[in-house]
């Protein structure tokens, strides 16, 4: 990022793919982890791929936000997903791609990846 007029180019583009919390009960919500170490863990290329992943795919009853500190920040990014009647899903240690498989197999095709949870890893 070099300038202000970037950064708020960033920002107008996110605002359009990225929708605000929805109280809408059967609503999935994806979850990024945005705080410093996020965002230096390589977050941000994973928060736009779920956005255009879940928009390219119309996804409408999923809806990708962004948080601050989850307080994980050795396992970052980190990747939450919340569905109706379900337990929370937490993605670590997250790439693009493996957002893409994300939005495949959990959000289109209803399987958690259990090899990129967090239960998977050893503490």
């Amino acid at each position: 990022m070099k300038s202000l007029e970037e950064l708020k180019a960033i920002r107008e583009k996110m605002q359009g793919s990225v929708a605000l919390r929805n109280e809408d009960s059967d609503q999935t919500r994806v979850v990024v982890g945005m705080a410093t170490c996020g965002i230096a863990s390589g977050a941000r290329p994973v928060l736009n791929t779920l956005a255009e992943a879940v928009a390219e795919k119309k996804l409408d009853k999923v809806t990708v936000t962004q948080t601050g500190c989850i307080g994980l920040c050795q396992y970052e990014p980190i990747v939450e997903v919340y569905e109706p009647g379900k337990e929370k899903v937490t993605y670590v240690k997250m790439t693009p791609d493996k957002a893409l498989e994300v939005v495949n197999r959990h959000l289109n095709g209803g399987a958690p990846i259990k090899e990129y949870t967090l239960n998977s890893t050893t503490l």
